[in-house]
């Protein structure tokens, strides 16, 4: 992790090798398909395997303890011929910092996945083209995997790998695929990538990085003091909560952290916490029930 901390304080290039930054897994799940032959679906998900693993997506060299975990459910609803629809929910995990734990960092359903794929077809990633809708799902997801990771570990870390991401999605908008367009919905890939780059929602990259790198990655150290931090990340998320009470990266950060969040202040040294709960109560009323779930 020491090694891995000193990477992010480089800005990361991309480039082609061999490094294999990420622990990928895929589950095509195809219930809701009416199709005798499960074949094409297996073989869908080894494509997706080997080209997510395969493929290097920087110019580092990471131990498999530093490899950031992320994993897909791809649930099909739609098969016809060559063409595939359904969802795609994408988890993300990093290692925390002297410990075995990994915390999740983005849990993101996206309901707006359709593309085409012949079995067997090879898949390839371009940086100034687009090869087809798949490919560019992918690589998109990948890369604002690795951004968002960046972010824990180096306040806006992640600008390099949003700024490929928001090619990728530029390429793939001029093919009017559905997810990839401002007309398409307000919490679509054009939503996601367009708002972690807008400065008009800054306090959420900056509460991933003290949530994680002041806060969870102390939390060994200084236990007391990680809490506080991370309670000082979530003051942060009210600043933009102030501002837009709806913002979809305020959903995006508690759809990932608020089991997480129940057994940090459940467990360790007590803090003051009461404000913090009205404030979670206040920016978070979704989870609710999660709240509840706090013993301080």
């Amino acid at each position: 992790m020491k090694r891995l901390l000193n990477l992010y304080a480089l800005l990361f290039l991309v480039v082609l090798g061999n490094a294999q930054e990420i622990n990928f897994e895929i589950v095509v799940n195809s219930d809701l398909v009416n199709q005798t032959n499960q074949q094409v679906f297996k073989t869908l998900e080894t494509s997706i395997t080997e080209f997510m693993i395969n493929k290097a997506w920087t110019n580092q060299d990471r131990a498999n303890e530093e490899k950031l975990d992320c994993s897909m459910v791809l649930n099909l609803t739609g098969y016809s011929g060559s063409q595939f629809e359904g969802t795609l929910q994408v988890q993300i995990q990093r290692p925390v910092f002297n410990t075995n734990y990994k915390t999740p960092i983005l849990n993101h359903l996206d309901k707006d996945i359709s593309f085409s794929y012949q079995e067997f077809q090879p898949l390839f990633y371009n940086t100034s083209t687009y090869e087809s809708n798949l490919v560019s799902l992918l690589s998109f997801y990948a890369f604002i995997s690795l951004g968002m990771e960046a972010d824990t570990f180096q306040e806006n870390g992640g600008s390099p790998f949003y700024a490929v991401a928001q090619q990728i999605a530029n390429l793939a908008g001029q093919n009017q695929k559905k997810g990839w367009n401002q007309a398409d919905g307000n919490r679509n890939r054009y939503w996601l990538i367009e708002t972690l780059q807008s400065n008009t929602f800054k306090e959420y990259r900056t509460a991933m990085y003290e949530y994680h790198r002041k806060g969870l990655d102390l939390m060994t150290e200084n236990p007391s003091q990680a809490k506080q931090n991370i309670m000082n990340s979530i003051q942060g998320l009210n600043r933009l909560y102030s501002r837009r009470p709806n913002a979809f990266l305020n959903q995006i950060f508690f759809d990932a952290k608020a089991d997480e969040i129940v057994d940090i202040f459940s467990d360790g040294p007590k803090v003051e916490f009461q404000k913090t709960l009205d404030l979670l109560n206040k920016i978070a009323p979704f989870f609710g029930p999660q709240w509840k779930r706090i013993k301080y």
